[in-house]
């Protein structure tokens, strides 16, 4: 069962905690004239995240479904939310429309946005930020809001368990723990660490976010832009090259 929470004034967080994975998948619906999903889940969710919207709104009305990158609990579910909502648009990056979303998930064409370029919900602006291979994947894009300074940063600060929805407590060590483990089986190297990890998040971080809404575990609720700085050393160490 899907818990809802709002975690930022018109931002709602739709968690569905997994006892087998120890892991909670989260979506954020945005309330506003032209509402927007980011995060889909996987098919397999698709009726209990639903059911969650339906708490907050009428799912027939969203407009815009956002997400990261190609991966079931980004978008799995994009066909479905398109059947149900039949004014509702994907949106990705330009790289993800063209390689990817618009052949093989959309059912209808994607809104494709490159860097920097802002969508606009009504009283809420998200900017685009164009981030390959962060947290992975070549097409990988993230969106900030501009109005309540909230970052959506798909796997970034990935905690397990069943966390609390939000929280103003460090999660860098979660996200530490969470990291070294999966360094030790078949998840390994899950997040790559390439030359242009500590860019992108020193980027992020200068947009001085105030609200950090990750897709796995509690939204962070504080100084975001030094949470960000902070995970760059925590990726750098755990998953950087080793000398």
């Amino acid at each position: 069962m899907a818990t809802v929470s709002e975690i930022a004034p018109d931002l709602f967080r739709i968690s569905t905690f997994v006892p087998d994975f120890n892991l909670q998948f989260n979506q954020f619906l945005v309330r506003d004239a032209e509402p927007l999903l980011f995060h889909t889940g996987p098919r397999g969710m698709f009726a209990a995240v639903r059911d969650a919207v339906a708490t907050v709104l009428d799912p027939r009305t969203v407009r815009w479904i956002g997400f990261s990158h190609v991966e079931a609990d980004e978008c799995g579910s994009l066909p479905e939310w398109q059947a149900l909502a039949p004014q509702s648009t994907a949106v990705c990056s330009l790289v993800g429309k063209l390689v990817s979303v618009d052949d093989c998930m959309a059912t209808r064409p994607a809104l494709g946005m490159q860097d920097g370029e802002v969508l606009i919900t009504g009283k809420y602006r998200f900017r685009f930020l164009h981030t390959p291979h962060v947290p992975h994947c070549w097409e990988a894009g993230l969106l900030f809001e501009e109005t309540q300074r909230t970052l959506l940063c798909s796997d970034l600060f990935h905690q397990a368990g069943d966390v609390e929805a939000s929280t103003q407590a460090d999660v860098l060590g979660r996200c530490r723990q969470v990291l070294v483990e999966y360094q030790q089986g078949p998840l390994a190297n899950y997040m790559p660490y390439s030359t242009l990890t500590d860019p992108t998040l020193q980027r992020l971080a200068a947009l001085q976010p105030k609200t950090l809404a990750t897709m796995h575990g509690s939204a962070f609720v504080g100084d975001g832009a030094r949470a960000l700085r902070d995970l760059a050393v925590v990726l750098k160490e755990v998953l950087g090259p080793k000398s």
